[in-house]
């Protein structure tokens, strides 16, 4: 059954792993090397943007529900960015390295949204609709990742 609390969890929840979703391809960006890899720029210039308009989608239906803007990352989004950092500092920030993490990001989130999508059923169709746009799109990021990182030497 519907409730605002149920819808209020489940958009808190997405909110979460976007910010983390932002904060890996921000960082993503910090390992890439100077004057290299200028496709990989642009593509994670582009998904933090994407990412930032899913939450400017949800925010308004947390507010309603009573919930504050989410600003924080969930506790395992900082554990996933501890291996990050880790990884690439031993890695050496190659291509393919930087690849695998952020497609292990997607992996997150895409669990994410499968998540939300299944507990969708009770929410109002306006807000089911805006999930599953966002779940096709990010579902898109990590399949087009995935391929880079595949392609990658």
């Amino acid at each position: 059954m519907y409730t605002s609390e149920t819808t209020a969890e489940i958009i808190h929840d997405l909110m979460q792993i976007n910010n983390d979703r932002i904060d890996g391809y921000k960082r993503a960006l910090e390992n890439l090397k100077d004057g290299s890899d200028q496709d990989l720029r642009s593509l994670f210039e582009d998904y933090i943007q994407q990412t930032t308009q899913f939450n400017n989608e949800l925010n308004p239906f947390a507010v309603i529900n009573g919930e504050e803007t989410t600003e924080g990352t969930p506790i395992s989004g900082k554990l996933h960015r501890f291996w990050l950092d880790l990884k690439a500092s031993l890695s050496g920030h190659d291509r393919k390295s930087i690849l695998e993490e952020c497609e292990h990001g997607e992996d997150a989130s895409k669990k994410a949204y499968e998540k939300a999508i299944q507990e969708s059923p009770d929410l109002p169709i306006h807000i089911v609709s805006i999930i599953r746009n966002h779940a096709q799109k990010q579902k898109a990021a990590h399949d087009h990742v995935r391929n880079l990182r595949d392609a990658a030497l």
